[in-house]
């Protein structure tokens, strides 16, 4: 498997994992100018902008230590452009979903959830 389907088989793992804690999937792989957004969804009062990150195991460091503050500025960039054309009434959060898969998508996955993953 290479890595776009890697990512995109994360993303999808992802998606159910908030589907099955009761957030809606509003929008995914959003582009624009300024970045991509793996997940928006939306949960109780939040409008979750989330980046996934998928990796075999957290050896080398945990998966959400390569959100670097580059990406969240351009996480933050493209969320508030999605915020511009999309009106809402509900608080902006931005999260990590964390996929570990030592086996790749054959073997138990473990999945975290970090909410508030960094500052806006």
């Amino acid at each position: 498997m290479g890595t776009r389907e890697l990512g995109r088989f994360g993303e999808e793992e992802a998606a159910k994992y908030l589907r099955r804690h009761g957030y809606r999937i509003v929008e995914t792989n959003y582009s624009c100018r300024f970045g991509e957004i793996d997940l928006i969804a939306r949960g109780g009062r939040y409008l979750v902008f989330a980046e996934v990150k998928l990796r075999k195991n957290d050896e080398f460091a945990p998966a959400r230590e390569f959100v670097t503050r580059a990406k969240q500025q351009r996480i933050l960039a493209a969320a508030s452009l999605y915020l511009a054309q999309h009106e809402t009434e509900l608080q902006p959060r931005f999260d990590v979903i964390e996929i570990y898969a030592p086996l790749g998508e054959r073997g138990k996955l473990t999945i975290n959830h970090i909410q508030d993953a960094f500052e806006t």
